[in-house]
């Protein structure tokens, strides 16, 4: 197939390039040209601005794509860009949405496609919530022919995987030095770590299944592992154990504001997925990268080079002070 993919040198769509390159299909990427792709020669790159629609329009009238996937749009307007460039031209359109759709604290033990959506806590799910009622309305209006996915955490070797400290070395640096992390509320809500090769056979797998248009889906783990589990596996993967500190919610998002939409519109509530959707559609799909296994691929990437081992002072100081607000209130 010949396929597009809008972005593709991040931390999720790198896999999925990497794959569908692997599996034999002729790949173009348009992004701006500011990360090094590392393909090589193996794909065609288009340097602009997804956000310019006349480059969009240009692109799609180029050639006919089987299937174009959109790694990076967050806003109402970046999709209507996208339909008016491909609608018509195009043999499926595959928007990355977010599990960060669903509407939290959910009312089911497993989230399925079908669950309510809705996120008063988190712009960036109301942003993608509109993207993808925009695309549906367009899928029947315009002929666009659209599948939207749905991630939820999902990492590659260049990141460790935080609810509060970001994705840096920052925490793992912390625990190598003895000094304490926060793991939000008791520590014991559940979550699910998905690597980012694991999202990639489900992803690559969709495209250009029929079945798959028209329709949501989720690709995430089976594994469902605690706070606690995440944060003292990773320590073990560093060869440490980890000092956690349990903080509230509430007051995490009071203390850092920056971080409370994707806490609280997301990571203090448990979410464990049903991926009976993507398994049918996706016959071969399973996760099979367990957390531990990844997250010592993503420790032994930031050992392997000094340079990578970023450590954000921003970081340090609102862990700090959170945790002497936390230490004063008991």
């Amino acid at each position: 197939m010949r396929l597009l993919f809008i972005g593709g040198t991040g931390n999720i769509s790198s896999a999925c390039v990497e794959l569908a390159l692997e599996r034999g299909h002729e790949v173009t990427l348009l992004n701006r040209g500011r990360s090094a792709s590392p393909f090589g020669s193996r794909v065609e790159v288009i340097v602009g601005d997804r956000d310019d629609p006349a480059l969009l329009k240009e692109t799609a009238t180029a050639r006919r794509y089987e299937a174009v996937v959109d790694f990076v749009a967050y806003e109402p307007g970046q999709v209507e860009a996208a339909i008016g460039a491909f609608a018509g031209r195009v043999g499926q359109y595959v928007f990355i949405s977010s599990a960060a759709v669903y509407l939290r604290p959910s009312s089911q033990p497993m989230t399925t496609e079908a669950a309510p959506l809705g996120n008063p806590f988190w712009e960036y799910g109301r942003k993608k919530i509109a993207c993808e009622e925009r695309l549906l309305r367009a899928r029947g209006k315009q002929a666009l022919p659209v599948t939207i996915v749905r991630p939820s955490y999902t990492y590659g070797p260049t990141w460790i995987p935080s609810a509060v400290g970001g994705h840096d070395y920052t925490v793992v640096d912390r625990i190598r030095r003895g000094q304490p992390i926060i793991s939000h509320g008791d520590g014991s809500s559940f979550w699910v770590m998905t690597f980012h090769t694991d999202f990639a056979l489900g992803l690559v797998g969709l495209l250009g299944n029929p079945q798959a248009l028209g329709e949501a889906v989720h690709i995430t783990s089976d594994e469902v592992r605690t706070w606690d589990q995440i944060y003292q596996t990773s320590a073990r993967a560093a060869g440490h154990e980890a000092q956690l500190v349990h903080v509230p919610s509430d007051l995490i998002a009071a203390l850092w504001p920056e971080r409370a939409g994707s806490l609280l519109g997301d990571k203090a509530h448990s979410a464990i997925f049903d991926n009976g959707k993507i398994k049918r559609l996706v016959p071969e799909y399973r996760a099979t990268v367990s957390f531990a296994e990844g997250i010592a691929r993503s420790v032994a990437w930031f050992d392997a080079d000094p340079a990578r081992r970023t450590v954000s002072d921003d970081a340090n100081r609102a862990i700090d002070r959170i945790i002497a607000a936390q230490r004063r209130a008991f």
